[in-house]
């Protein structure tokens, strides 16, 4: 077969959990079956560490794609001629846009549709992006693949879409997460701290998180630092105004964004991951924390039970009281801790990016008629 797919996001800063997705599903599944050949569909300067294997021919199709009326010039004016020059037998695209002005049997994998919920955590013309032609897409699509039960549901709820079109294909966790020997629940001041991963954007709840770490502090005599791990998106005034008016702002840490080594060092020094967004498709920070042997307190919403099963606390994400007293219950609390360790370590044993690669090669199989 000769497979294309839109890997714009395959970008030197991978920050977020699509990223992640295309980079580890693709980097096994073009090794895996060196039989076929992938066209990757680029829109800016080839980084020669994303072409994975000799089957892959890197396609570069410029302008660069980086707000909604380039791609919608990207995906319907530029890549159609690309696909038929390639005499293309799949579209595959891992961040769930695809082009409607070719008849290519397309795979989106869209990961979940928060926009159809929260319009108000993306800036105006990407949420209007998004919620007008997502669903074209998802009709298009002779297959769908989603990262989660919740997310599947999703599109069947609000949408109207087939559940036997859907296939999940769950987010893993890389290996480079694991326990570190002499884990001494500290950071690098000596000082014990809770722990937050994501990209900073309205969807993760930080204010709340703030609010209720500052119920923490009021009401515990322990002196537990929060830290921040994660890049600056967007819409970020409220948390801005949290954290100025906060009494612990001083003890507040935003590092930015940190490597894979340096997130397993902060997940395996933490008193517990605190990882309470509004909305999410998978969570990925919740199985990277599990497999560091860190627990997790995480919202009881969307796809969060789904993940994080019987392993965390899971917590309102609208009550900082909630979440305050469930860090409450963590911190320092030698036995609990020892017993969430041992069931997140059994949770995420079931997302691994092996698993991931395999699922979304039988949906592209389903999607060709070639199985």
């Amino acid at each position: 077969m000769n497979i294309a797919v839109n890997t714009r996001l395959l970008i030197d800063d991978i920050h977020g959990g699509i990223e992640w997705f295309t980079y580890e599903t693709l980097s096994r599944i073009t090794r895996n079956h060196p039989e076929h050949n992938f066209y990757f569909l680029f829109d800016r300067k080839i980084d020669d560490s994303f072409i994975f294997s000799s089957n892959i021919t890197p396609v570069v199709i410029k302008p660069k794609a980086i707000h909604p009326a380039l791609w919608y010039y990207w995906l319907e004016k530029k890549v159609p001629s690309i696909l038929k020059k390639i005499k293309a037998d799949l579209f595959l695209s891992p961040d769930g846009m695809l082009s409607l002005s070719t008849k290519i049997p397309s795979l989106p994998v869209i990961h979940d549709i928060s926009f159809c919920h929260r319009k108000n955590d993306l800036p105006f013309l990407k949420s209007g992006y998004n919620k007008y032609f997502f669903r074209k897409f998802a009709e298009k699509a002779i297959r769908i693949a989603t990262v989660s039960e919740f997310s599947k549901m999703d599109m069947v709820n609000i949408w109207g879409t087939d559940p036997a079109k859907i296939d999940v294909v769950y987010n893993g966790a890389s290996d480079s997460f694991y326990p570190l020997a002499g884990n001494r629940k500290l950071d690098e001041q000596d000082n014990p701290y809770f722990l937050f991963v994501g990209n900073i954007s309205p969807r993760k709840n930080i204010p709340n998180l703030i609010r209720a770490y500052n119920l923490f502090r009021d009401g515990s005599s322990s002196f537990i630092r929060l830290i921040i791990a994660g890049d600056r998106f967007f819409l970020n005034g409220e948390l801005d105004k949290v954290i100025s008016r906060s009494a612990y702002r001083d003890d507040i840490i935003l590092t930015g964004k940190r490597s894979r080594d340096q997130l397993r060092n902060l997940y395996n020094g933490a008193e517990a991951l605190i990882y309470t967004p509004w909305f999410e498709g998978f969570g990925i920070p919740v199985v990277e924390a599990m497999r560091c042997g860190t627990p997790v307190i995480a919202s009881n919403t969307t796809s969060i039970p789904e993940i994080a099963g019987k392993a965390a606390i899971l917590v309102d994400p609208g009550n900082p009281r909630e979440i305050k007293s469930a860090m409450t219950r963590v911190a320092g609390n030698s036995d609990l801790q020892k017993d969430m360790i041992s069931k997140g370590f059994n949770q995420a044993a079931k997302f691994t990016w092996d698993n991931s690669a395999d699922q979304l090669w039988e949906s592209i199989l389903k999607t060709t008629n070639t199985r």
